[in-house]
């Protein structure tokens, strides 16, 4: 692996926590990316507990079985404990991970165009073909495609692991190029934190390969 690559899922930063249920109690979830979650929950736990996350999205239940990555107290009530704690995502129920790949591309695509409308720019933010990176595809291929942005020029080249390098992203291979034409010029626009979101809906498109 280069060293400017990294295999560690991006999480989300929600500026509005999403209420969850945390092994039937009530729980907040502060961050999420595709391999888990940090949560805040009443109790204490220790690494290595199973858990189970339950949320919603577009009307639909979001159920995952978990384990604590790690967790730490950070307050304390007049009758429990408050706990901040990592997940990690160990099986999808149903079709949770299909919901839960919608809900990060719809979160980024958004949070990408304010970013950019921000910015007062006028010209398309590329949020659009975000939204369908990893999306339902009538074809499947194999293998990844990954891209560098290095001294103002883009560089392609073909992959056999999904990592995620810090100068780019890496999509799966059948993605469109007008598609990745649009997230190159996004890239270029955006800042550390929008490029950070890029790297994470790319995620998504690279999950979608077979294996």
């Amino acid at each position: 692996m280069a060293p400017n690559d990294r295999r560690e899922f991006q999480r989300l930063r929600l500026a509005k926590p999403i209420l969850a249920l945390l092994n039937g109690q009530n729980a907040l979830i502060l961050d999420i990316g595709l391999g888990g979650a940090y949560v805040e929950h009443y109790g204490e736990h220790k690494t290595g507990d199973s858990q189970r996350l339950l949320f919603r999205w577009k009307g639909e239940d979001v159920d995952f079985m978990a384990e604590i990555a790690r967790s730490v107290v950070v307050r304390k009530t007049a009758n429990a404990l408050v706990s901040h704690s990592g997940l990690r995502f160990v099986q999808a129920v149903g079709k949770s991970e299909a919901l839960l790949n919608d809900m990060m591309a719809t979160f980024v695509g958004k949070m990408l165009a304010a970013q950019k409308a921000n910015a007062g720019a006028t010209e398309p933010s590329g949020a659009e073909a975000l939204v369908d990176l990893g999306g339902a595809r009538r074809s499947r291929t194999r293998g990844y495609v990954t891209y560098r942005l290095q001294n103002g020029t883009w560089s392609r080249e073909l992959s056999d692991t999904p990592t995620q390098p810090l100068n780019g992203f890496t999509v799966a291979a059948y993605e469109e190029d007008e598609e990745l034409e649009s997230l190159c010029r996004t890239w270029e626009a955006a800042d550390s934190e929008g490029r950070r979101l890029i790297r994470l809906v790319a995620e998504l498109s690279a999950r979608t390969v077979k294996k």
